[in-house]
């Protein structure tokens, strides 16, 4: 490999770099005599002028700089990029093989695929670019030009939330919204509409999880709290041959998209439009029999690192009513997609709830994401998704 041709700027720590991790924080930076633009491509040394990394500079955000690569010949240039998108489409198309499973997956997953403040789904033929870093966001015109190089004739549609916007100092316009489209995974069938207010109206990091749930369901009632657009739930009686499927939300518009799903697949199920704590209150209370499957898959709970305990006693007082609605010996699928609560703390919440609600859990499998969220060891804040799969006495 060739570094730079044309220098980059210069960033110095205030710290000697013992982290492979690829965030370092403001507060271990020294303020550069000539600031770079965010998202500009800097040489990273330490204190003692050891060359540290190279990456994306932002002075606006908390995350400083984002390290692409610590090998000094690597340059991070246009074929950085063409290589690592190639690799990260190679993993899933080659390694994982998931076009004979689905034609919705994850192409890239941020640090999980060495490209920080980067992530692209595929949805039938609509790429979605998301982008959480102004790096990457200078870098879009390359990215849409990789992408289109394996998903020759797709849509692009490239977008990022108002708050990173704000965090890391860009302007992304809106753009125009895609038309909706069908995917397939594991034969079953879903609507996907980028660019909505639900991003995308669902959810391809439960893929496997959706398909271990079929197992449990022959057969049996099964109720699925916080369902969006009904992935549990039709995967329940799609391919689990459940009996009976309730799926409860509180959003009426998702549960339209759910009640499209289910019309798709040819497949009845009962989507009742509730808060879930007063609906599992009424089934606590006696008054609607309990349920031989439930799953509780609610919406992250926070961004914030100060609201982690809050979002624990959320997920207790729900976890807690959701175990009241499971028949003795029944199963609990119980998920948190909140990155900053740890699997740890899930799992502990998870003992507290069973004490409360007078149950005993037994863990049967402890699940996180499909195999298209990969995580590097060295960064564990890829690893968001936590799915416990319980039987309840």
């Amino acid at each position: 490999m060739n570094s730079p041709a044309t220098p980059n700027p210069e960033v110095q720590l205030k710290i000697e770099r013992r982290s492979n991790h690829p965030w370092i924080f403001q507060k271990m930076v020294e303020k550069p005599a000539e600031r770079p633009k965010p998202g500009s491509i800097v040489d990273i040394y330490d204190r003692d002028g050891s060359f540290a990394g190279r990456g994306f500079y932002n002075g606006h955000s908390r995350i400083a700089l984002r390290v692409l690569t610590q090998d000094p010949d690597e340059a991070v240039d246009a074929a950085f990029f063409e290589r690592k998108i190639a690799h990260a489409v190679m993993l899933r198309r080659e390694v994982l093989k998931l076009d004979a499973v689905t034609d919705a997956y994850r192409v890239v997953h941020s640090e999980g695929d060495g490209l920080s403040g980067l992530v692209v789904d595929r949805f039938a033929d609509t790429v979605v670019i998301e982008f959480f870093s102004a790096g990457m966001f200078r870098q879009r015109d390359l990215i849409r030009r990789c992408l289109l190089e394996h998903f020759p004739d797709s849509q692009i549609y490239a977008f990022a939330e108002d708050h990173v916007q704000k965090q890391e100092s860009f302007d992304c316009s809106t753009p125009p919204t895609p038309k909706p489209t069908v995917i397939v995974e594991h034969g079953v069938k879903f609507h996907a509409a980028p660019g909505s207010k639900h991003k995308t109206g669902f959810f391809a990091d439960q893929r496997d999880n959706r398909l271990a749930l079929a197992a449990y369901c022959q057969d049996k009632r099964v109720l699925d709290l916080c369902c969006n657009s009904g992935g549990f739930a039709i995967y329940a009686k799609t391919l689990g041959g459940a009996a009976e499927v309730v799926g409860v939300d509180l959003d009426e518009e998702i549960l339209e998209v759910a009640e499209s799903n289910a019309r798709l697949n040819k497949v009845k199920v009962r989507f009742v439009q509730a808060d879930i704590f007063h609906w599992l209150r009424d089934v606590a209370s006696g008054r609607a029999d309990k349920f031989d499957v439930v799953v509780l898959d609610p919406a992250k709970m926070t961004r914030d690192r100060e609201q982690v305990i809050p979002a624990l006693k959320k997920y207790l007082d729900m976890n807690k009513l959701a175990m009241g609605a499971v028949r003795p010996g029944g199963i609990l699928v119980t998920c948190s997609c909140t990155g900053l609560v740890s699997e740890e703390q899930f799992l502990d919440m998870l003992r507290r709830a069973a004490f409360y609600a007078n149950r005993t859990v037994q863990v049967l499998k402890v699940s996180g994401a499909g195999p298209d969220h990969p995580w590097q060891a060295h960064v564990p804040e890829s690893r968001y998704l936590k799915a416990v799969f319980c039987r309840v006495d």
